[in-house]
């Protein structure tokens, strides 16, 4: 059976939407109008259904400007979705994108400060450490930090330190004195107060800087995985956290999901990013996608995945045909 859109999105990193029109695949360009008043190209969606498109990139930001943006669509900063038609093809475009970003930040201003989530994502990382990532991106001007943290030894199975070290970071030359994992000999408070003391020692260095906008610290990218209930980080729905709006770094001690004593960044700072990758795979994330960008029933409780709004940064998420099944 035929889906309503099914897009094969593998075009270069931030590629803009193909301009003119006529530079479309053929299949696809039929089922958009464009408005030739406008100084950039307003682009609507026709209602139409085809099974495969071979490449194309669509900006959510020429949705939100040709007034069709689906109900639950991340509209605040700029963000686009891309689906890919293998976890294969996602992991290759994840790789190019980070290492753009990577050397865009190095020549910039010297250093590129990335934070990790555990689960699945590590595995959807694989492709920056072979070539012609591996051997060209310049690991020694990259920091790295957790977007949360499970409180327990670096070496337990449930450590997202150790997830990330097994299957990254003991595979690239980024010094160690540049990674950043959590002090796990403190409670989860002492352990998050601590971290919060570390990330202002580092805006004071000029390691990191702080969003102008927020006054949060500003990461140059966040690489995020998405759990099936929506959560984000150690952000659970209906959590009393999902409304922290003055730390920088929390604790949970009552974690909905084992282990339940852990560290998360807050969503203050999540949104202060420069650049979010989002990744979501496999068809347990669909319905959150559907929710997220193409659900049309209004619900005034959003999943915290929903409260990723980007202040002033470019909001991407990564998807396969599998999370994006029901859109």
């Amino acid at each position: 059976m035929a889906r309503s859109l099914s897009f094969s999105l593998i075009s270069s990193f931030l590629r803009p939407f193909p301009t003119p029109t006529s530079e479309l695949p053929a299949n696809l360009r039929s089922f958009f109008t464009v408005n030739p008043s406008l100084s950039r190209e307003k682009i609507t969606l026709k209602s139409a259904t085809f099974s495969s498109v071979q490449s194309c990139r669509i900006s959510t930001s020429a949705l939100m400007a040709s007034g069709t943006t689906p109900p639950g669509l991340l509209t605040k900063g700029d963000s686009e979705l891309l689906v890919f038609d293998s976890e294969e093809e996602l992991s290759n475009s994840l790789a190019k994108y980070t290492a753009d970003l990577s050397k865009k930040f190095c020549l910039e201003r010297g250093a590129f400060t990335v934070v990790l989530s555990g689960g699945s994502l590590v595995k959807s990382l694989r492709k920056l450490v072979e070539t012609p990532y591996g051997d060209s991106i310049d690991w020694g001007k990259w920091h790295i930090f957790w977007v949360d943290e499970r409180v327990v030894p670096k070496d337990h199975p449930d450590s997202n330190y150790k997830l990330v070290f097994d299957g990254f970071l003991s595979k690239v030359q980024i010094p160690a004195s540049q990674v950043y994992a959590i002090n796990d000999s403190l409670s989860a408070e002492g352990a998050a107060d601590d971290y919060e003391s570390c990330l202002k020692h580092l805006v004071n260095e000029g390691v990191l800087l702080l969003s102008p906008a927020t006054g949060f610290p500003k990461f140059d990218l966040m690489l995020l995985g998405m759990g099936p209930d929506g959560h984000i980080a150690s952000l659970f729905p209906g959590h009393s956290l999902l409304t922290e709006n003055e730390r920088w770094v929390t604790f949970i001690n009552n974690s909905p999901k084992p282990p339940p004593k852990r560290i998360t960044f807050t969503f203050p700072v999540i949104n202060s990013s420069a650049y979010v990758a989002l990744v979501a795979t496999g068809a347990g994330k669909a319905d959150v996608v559907h929710r997220a960008f193409g659900s049309k029933n209004s619900s005034s409780v959003l999943l915290p995945v929903q409260m990723v709004k980007l202040d002033n940064g470019t909001l991407t998420w990564f998807t396969d045909k599998a999370a994006a099944s029901k859109l």
